[in-house]
């Protein structure tokens, strides 16, 4: 039986994909006797995907009847009127449009599996996308001290032993969000899922070494802490195929970071390794030039993002009861256009919301209409939703996390009505 016990702790072992080498024969062998255990299949599971550099909610989603953003945006609005535009926005309720480049979302979204929430953002006014992204991923907007991270602390609620997989980024390092005193991993690839050891200044050469060195190199306290059941992540994923794998459904991912990481979330859910917590990353969001707008630098972020999507909901399609996927975003961009087609660091955005047990089909939140009046300082979006109460509405119901004052410490909001009861 895997237990949590000191897996992953603050300066221990990170596991990841470094793309060259591979896991050791003798794990190999030894993995042919491990199983998994049959209380880890069909968890819940919760897909959290940040959409890094601030994404435009007003482009991706907008209320195209507005006539202050028509104003403040000549050359970047866009219609809804299908005679007015060769690449029309995607009409969902006669107020908000879908960029055309997310196109794949509209069925989704009139099949209500797929929610928009408009309007969110964080109650801190900061215009940095570091402190926002820390803020946000801490899911402390007030405090920079926090040691953990909100999805780490989501992992510690959900109250039972789990395998090394139950809280897993696809990436190339640990994200903030789960940053804590749970067990996360942080992998790559999973083709070449191996060892390093965090911080130790050997572990550029890694690759070279067998596992038995990696593992006296480790100091005595580390031996203490993690034990080798630390590495009985590396035996499950050795069972399975991963170079081999076939999407099902005639999925067809992006071969894009993104598009690569839910790849791999999508094939440890069917693995049942005991996967309930999941990220991944989309990068490019930083439009202050050149925006684009049904071509452009916009429009390939959100083609990439919605394919992304749609190709996992596809692929998982045996499991789409059990999982959901969010979206989110540090902040958003600016109402009116800046003088090189872009737009600049603004407050309020939208996330999306897939799953059966949303309440989708509809664009949550508020969004009040871009008079100077009603926007903050002038310029911006007003934050109408403060994202934890989107974050801790989705967590708690889909993972039936009961203690929300340890989720979002310091928050006592109210909930959207995001999610079915």
């Amino acid at each position: 039986m895997v237990t949590r016990r000191g897996f992953l702790k603050a300066g221990g072992l990170t596991l990841f994909g470094i793309g060259i080498g591979g896991v050791p024969s003798f794990m190999a062998r030894a993995a042919s006797s491990s199983k998994i255990m049959a209380p880890y299949r069909k968890n819940k599971v919760l897909v959290c995907i940040f959409q890094r550099g601030a994404m435009d909610g007003l482009m991706a989603v907008t209320p195209f009847t507005d006539i202050y953003l028509k104003a403040a945006r000549p050359t970047l609005f866009m219609s809804a009127a299908k005679e007015k535009a060769d690449k029309p926005l995607i009409d969902l309720d006669g107020r908000f449009g879908l960029h055309p480049s997310l196109q794949v979302f509209e069925s989704l979204f009139h099949e209500k599996q797929l929610a928009i929430v408009h309007g969110m953002g964080s109650p801190n006014t900061t215009r940095s996308h570091f402190d926002a992204q820390d803020y946000m991923e801490s899911g402390t907007p007030f405090n920079k001290n926090t040691p953990s991270g909100w999805l780490n602390r989501a992992v510690g609620l959900l109250g039972h032993e789990a395998t090394p997989f139950q809280a897993v980024s696809v990436t190339s390092s640990l994200p903030r969000s789960l940053y804590g005193n749970h067990a996360a991993l942080a992998i790559k690839d999973l083709k070449d899922f191996t060892v390093q050891l965090k911080g130790n200044p050997a572990g550029a050469s890694v690759a070279a070494k067998s596992f038995e060195e990696l593992y006296d190199q480790t100091s005595s306290s580390l031996l203490k802490e993690t034990s080798k059941e630390s590495f009985d992540a590396v035996k499950m994923l050795q069972l399975a195929d991963v170079r081999n794998y076939t999407p099902a459904n005639g999925a067809s991912y992006p071969n894009s970071p993104l598009g690569n990481s839910l790849k791999q979330i999508a094939q440890l859910i069917k693995m049942d390794v005991g996967l309930e917590v999941a990220f991944a990353e989309s990068g490019g969001w930083d439009t202050h030039f050149n925006q684009g707008t049904y071509n452009g630098m916009f429009a390939r972020n959100v083609t990439d993002l919605s394919n992304s999507i749609i190709a996992f909901w596809r692929d998982i399609e045996m499991y789409q009861d059990d999982i959901t996927v969010m979206t989110m975003t540090e902040f958003g961009r600016t109402v009116k256009q800046n003088g090189t087609g872009g737009t600049d660091h603004g407050r309020a955005s939208c996330s999306f919301i897939l799953g059966n047990n949303v309440q989708g089909g509809k664009v949550h939140g508020t969004v009040n209409p871009l008079a100077i009046e009603n926007l903050e300082d002038g310029r911006d979006l007003a934050v109408t939703t403060d994202f934890r109460s989107i974050f801790s509405e989705v967590a708690s119901i889909h993972l039936k996390l009961e203690n929300k004052n340890t989720l979002f410490p310091d928050w006592h909001g109210n909930t959207i009505g995001v999610m079915k009861a």
